[in-house]
């Protein structure tokens, strides 16, 4: 096999590292109301696509310009509207929720069972329960990101990625998108599917 060109290897490596930064930043963003110097920077960062592909260009832009717009009060105001309150929330962030109706259900069990294959469990001071969107974007970036080959690799990202966050990534988007009270956070949910659009996409690519 001839080997790849620099630029080709260097490309690769840059959306790769970009992939994983943005399933960084959507777990920030879902697990907690957004810390002021983690909005601080996305104020100042360039509007160009994150990663590559233009078709993340417009709803990244979308997203820096709210949150340009928007002071770190009112970003905590709407997450805590959306998403927190005491007893249910506006807007479940739980993969059980959206896949079977109820919280703590079969596939919860299921991605429990994952997680160990994987070698991965919960931090005991994480408060929500595994399949908490922040939970399983986390899982993706180390399986982007992570040393030990033998789980993070491309195989490994394609099989979660189908089978814990694609199925209900969009349900989730629809009923932020939906609430009326989401600004902010409908451009979160705009990157957030069109990011799993990309993911499965290239996904399929690599099926195919």
């Amino acid at each position: 096999m001839m080997p790849l060109p620099e630029t080709a290897v260097s490309s690769a490596l840059d959306e790769e590292t970009a992939r994983a930064e943005l399933y960084g930043l959507l777990a920030q963003l879902y697990y907690a109301p957004p810390a002021p110097e983690l909005m601080a920077n996305l104020r100042v960062a360039a509007t160009e696509a994150p990663a590559a592909g233009g078709f993340l260009e417009g709803p990244w832009r979308a997203l820096v310009g709210v949150a340009r717009e928007l002071s770190d009060d009112t970003l905590a105001e709407e997450y805590n509207a959306l998403f927190g309150g005491v007893g249910k929330p506006e807007v479940y962030l739980y993969g059980s929720h959206y896949l079977s109706g109820f919280l703590n259900e079969k596939p919860l069990a299921r991605l429990r069972t994952e997680l160990n294959n994987l070698g991965l469990g919960r931090d005991e001071a994480m408060s929500d329960t595994e399949d908490h969107v922040a939970y399983l974007c986390e899982v993706m970036r180390y399986l982007i990101a992570g040393d030990d080959v033998a789980v993070a690799n491309l195989a490994r990202q394609q099989a979660f990625f189908a089978a814990h966050l694609q199925p209900w990534a969009g349900q989730l988007c629809d009923a932020i998108q939906q609430h009326p009270k989401a600004r902010f956070y409908a451009a979160v949910a705009e990157l957030t599917r069109a990011f799993a659009s990309v993911e499965a996409q290239g996904f399929d690519m690599l099926s195919a």
